[in-house]
């Protein structure tokens, strides 16, 4: 048995430390709000916070979360990520919706770190979250929107 810190709470799973975190938050814990997109941590689908910073789960085994702070889409909470959501509706972001739990979770981690993020601190920081709708000018705007309300 492995004792995480998940979203506020302390839970054990049954998985081996090798297990990507991925696979142990959706098949053990059933937070399925946390996508698979491609195995390879080259599209951000499974975006989750280790400590604050945003890390891909499909890549990262279950040893490396350690006693970090474990943080998912349904678990985090906070100033960002509420002037994010609330930016996100405003701006109409979502297409599909498929990406969309990963790129608030990186948006997130960007705003905590960043309060006034430049569009090329934006980029810098979406880059490795991939939206196949494209509604990439629209998670930028709404980034920005987000960083006033949540720095006001």
């Amino acid at each position: 048995m492995t004792t995480l810190k998940l979203n506020g709470k302390t839970v054990e799973v049954n998985a081996e430390p090798d297990t990507p975190l991925l696979w142990v938050l959706r098949a053990e814990l059933h937070l399925v709000g946390t996508k698979f997109g491609c195995g390879k941590a080259l599209c951000g689908a499974c975006t989750v916070h280790l400590d604050g910073a945003a890390v891909r789960s499909c890549v990262t085994p279950l040893a490396a979360a350690g006693d970090k702070e474990i943080s998912t889409i349904e678990g985090v909470s906070g100033t960002q990520i509420d002037a994010l959501r609330a930016a996100w509706t405003d701006i109409d972001v979502v297409q599909c919706g498929y990406c969309q739990s990963g790129q608030l979770m990186s948006a997130c981690a960007l705003l905590k770190q960043n309060p006034n993020p430049s569009d090329a601190d934006i980029d810098a920081a979406m880059s490795g979250n991939i939206c196949r709708c494209g509604t990439y000018p629209r998670i930028r705007a709404a980034i920005h929107q987000a960083a006033k309300v949540a720095g006001a």
